[in-house]
This record gives C-alpha cells, structure tokens and sequence, in this order.
C-alpha cells in the first residue's frame, strides 16, 4: 500500500515491540522485535524528506535514508533494498547495532522538533531481513574476473565490507583471521541479545559464495610475515581492530577475579555458539551467582553488565566515573541495562581491588565534575573522604582497547604507525608508507563503531581498486606467442 510521506503530524513514534526484562534478561535472544510490514510503511511514512537530509549527513555511511524510507512507505521494499545496500555492506547489521540514538536518528528534524524521529534502524532493519527471506541478497557475480590478488588481514566488520567490495570488481580476495570463525567482534565480542549469531553467519556465507576465501586460525607473525604476504598478493589491507585492553592500575588489580571484558564477552559467545571453554566452565568467566562490578562506561561497559545478568548473577554493578549525560555509551543501552537490574554507581571511580588471593570487593571513591577542558568536557575529581566499599567476586575492566605493537608482530619494522600505535595512511588513498599496504578500520582510527568500520573498509577497497588498476597500467605489455617457433 502506498503511503503519503510526513505523516508525522498523525502517527506518533513508533519502535518494534521490546519483550520484557523479565523474559530476556534469562537467554540472549535478541530483545527485539521486528515491524510488520504495514508498521514499517507507516513508520517510514513519518519522515519529513528533509531537503537537507540530517540524517543522512550524520551517518558515516551516507545513507540514501530518506529516499529508502520513500520507497519502504510506498511499499516498493525490493527498491528499498537495493538502494540502501548501494551505500551499506550489511546494513541489517547496522540496522541493530548502531546507536542511532546518537547519529541519524539523533539528527533528525522530527527528533530535534520534539515529534520523536522517525525508527530509521529498525526500518533499515526491517528491509533487509525481508530481502534475505525473500531471496534478493544475491551472491556476488562480478563482470569479469581479474588475476590480482588482495589479502585482508582481519575478517571484522572493515575487512568484510572490502571483501565485498573488491569482489564486486573480480580481484581475487582471501581473508585472513586468527579466530576460527570470520565476523571478528561481530561474532565474539557483541552478546547475541544484540546481534544473533545467525545474522553475521549468513553475511559471512554470502561472501563465501561470493569467491572470497577464507583462512581462520591464521596469525599474521605465526603463520606468515607481512612481508611475505606482500609477495604473495598485489595488495594487503590491515584491517586487525584494536583488541589490546586496557588495564586497571590501581592496587589489586592483578587478584583472581579481575578479568578483561573482551577475554569475559569472547568466553561468554564462545559458549553460546557451543564451544568448550574451560574458563567458563570452572567458573573463572561465569557471572553465576557472583557479585560482578563492571568498571567504565562504554558500550562495552554494557555488554557485560547485561551479559552478566543473563549468566545469573547475584548482583550487577557498573562503576562509572562520570554521570550518565557525559557517559560514552548509548542511552538505549542504558535504559535496557536498567530494566533488566543493573545498578549504575555514577561519579565513582575505583581506588583498589581488595582480597588475598581472590577478589572479594572493590574500594572506590566518589567524584564531581570539575572545569571544563579545551574540549568542553568535564575532568572528574574526587571528593575526599567519599571512599566506600562494594562485595565484588568478578571485577570486570572495560576500559576501552589500543593497537597491538603490529611492526613487531607483523615481522614489518618499517610499517608506519602514529604516536598512539594506530597505522599512518594517507587519507585519500588509504595506503600506508609501505607500497601496496593499505588499511582500514579501528587499527586507523581508534576504537570506533561498527558503522565507522564499514565506510572505512569500502573507502579502503576503492583506493585499493585504484591502486590496482594504475599497477595493472603501468606493468609491460605480455609478449604475444610466436607462431611456428
């Protein structure tokens, strides 16, 4: 059925139903449910068509968000499919894992005018799950095949959307990673509540059938050098992540009990997808019936607070040294947090972990906000005498992650690196010092969102494919066969 656009002066905000707390904080089903198809028309049907598009400016990607919502309210879902994957390597996965809250829906016109934006994540969402049921994600079949070759190292969200891409162009592409299974984060450092496994296993299957070949278990450093794998393809893109976290440094930190949340969340999906992983069955990463303190307050932060109330435990509670306005997660995933009884301890910041052998509490201190930096952020202080004490059997950091040391680990001494240890490249071309190395993602930028990856690793892709064909160029000429030799 065809729908009038700006109907959001008689349709109010709509999101996909929510199941309760009660019901999800005991399985890590995803929490929410999917729009019919007459609630996506009419919720799409709700956007202004701005003709400055906000949301779309403010979405890394550039979404055609405005044009695809058209097409969803006109019930043309096909066109609508086909317009948001032009801009979206797995837009269905944006679509539930974005914090729209804080990009496109954020920016929307009907959200700063107090109308409540249009869903635009749960419509996208809602698209692509209905092209994948009714047969309209294809495999990649290129025009024609080209002999050159790329490596990706690193099979997350960056390394998945070049894949794609440079597929889409007929360049032989293998993806290396040093997990078993490809999707990086995707698979095991998001809970299944928010992104079910099922969703980037299908991803992964279509670039499969797609021609990319895939080596898991494969440690670029153990396995192969960079250098060689700069032998034996035209190209490589470094599209690693972040995975080295960050630490506490503060008395105790080092007890029996306080554990890295990426080591926490990996042993948590692990389990789920039917691995077997010893520290969880001994109970060193199994929240069950413990008193779990999760320190820091990014999205992150909030994985493992509501995985650990999924794995039962006794008490949840997130340590954050700001308040909740100045908080880096989502506010979606707080209120979700809440909901299912986690208790948020803001302006608080720890001073020791206290135990012998084991942790058995956290000793922490409260802060206020000071002055204002040349950023406009607030420094958190402590007020003295504030100190108190929370029961704590698993201390969980979740602290935010930096670069591993790649020259040493890539055997590549010569490869560029910032003050900070991301990779240097050149903003246009995306190709470091070294030629025919490229890379993309969090190891350029820092840890980011999934969004951020994406576009990076199809800007990546395009430098990459600009590379190539300037290589293929320049290269002489194959001498035709003689005749009658």
């Amino acid at each position: 059925m065809a729908r009038k656009m700006l109907q959001f002066t008689r349709l109010d905000q709509r999101t996909p139903d929510k199941r309760s707390a009660g019901t999800r904080r005991v399985d890590f089903d995803e929490i929410y449910g999917r729009f019919t198809p007459d609630a996506a028309g009419d919720q799409a049907s709700r956007c202004e068509q701005c003709g400055i598009p906000f949301c779309q400016i403010h979405c890394p990607l550039q979404n055609n968000i405005p044009d695809w919502l058209m097409l969803t309210a006109a019930g043309r879902l096909e066109e609508a499919y086909a317009l948001s994957s032009a801009t979206n390597s797995m837009p269905e996965i944006c679509g539930r894992i974005c914090p729209q809250d804080r990009l496109c829906e954020g920016s929307c016109v009907l959200e700063q005018s107090r109308h409540g934006a249009v869903t635009i994540g749960a419509v996208e969402k809602f698209i692509t799950d209905t092209a994948w049921e009714r047969g309209w994600v294809k495999p990649i079949l290129p025009l024609r095949e080209r002999e050159q070759s790329v490596g990706i190292i690193g099979g997350g969200p960056a390394g998945m959307a070049a894949a794609e891409q440079l597929r889409a162009q007929g360049y032989q592409v293998t993806l290396y990673d040093r997990y078993d299974r490809i999707g990086g984060l995707l698979v095991y450092g998001i809970p299944g509540f928010k992104l079910e496994k099922s969703v980037v296993e299908r991803r992964v299957d279509l670039l499969a059938r797609s021609g990319v070949i895939f080596k898991t278990n494969f440690e670029v450093g153990r396995d192969a050098s960079l250098p060689e794998l700069r032998k034996t393809h035209d190209a490589v893109l470094i599209a690693t992540g972040v995975y080295k976290a960050r630490g506490l440094s503060i008395p105790g930190a080092g007890l029996r009990g306080v554990t890295k949340a990426l080591d926490y969340l990996i042993a948590s999906n692990r389990t789920g997808l039917g691995d077997r992983v010893p520290a969880f069955e001994d109970g060193t990463l199994d929240a069950k019936d413990k008193a779990v303190v999760v320190i820091g307050g990014g999205d992150t932060a909030m994985d493992c607070l509501r995985t650990a109330i999924r794995q039962g435990a006794r008490s949840v509670k997130c340590l954050y040294r700001r308040d909740r306005a100045n908080m880096p997660g989502s506010q979606r995933e707080v209120i979700n947090a809440v909901e299912e009884g986690v208790d948020f301890v803001w302006l608080t910041a720890p001073e020791a972990v206290l135990g012998d052998e084991r942790a058995t509490g956290v000793r922490a201190h409260r802060m206020h906000l000071g002055v204002a930096d040349a950023t406009g952020r607030q420094s958190p202080q402590p007020i003295a005498g504030s100190e108190f004490t929370l029961e704590a059997d698993l201390v969980i950091e979740a602290l935010g992650f930096e670069p591993e040391d790649l020259p040493a680990v890539f055997g590549e001494p010569r490869l560029p690196i910032t003050r900070w240890g991301t990779i240097q490249i050149d903003p246009v071309s995306k190709m470091s010092g070294l030629d025919g190395v490229f890379a993309a993602g969090d190891i350029v930028r820092g840890a980011s969102l999934v969004v951020w990856a994406v576009r990076d690793g199809r800007d990546a892709a395009e430098g990459i494919r600009r590379y190539l064909v300037a290589k293929a160029a320049a290269a002489p000429a194959k001498a035709a066969p003689l005749v009658n030799a």
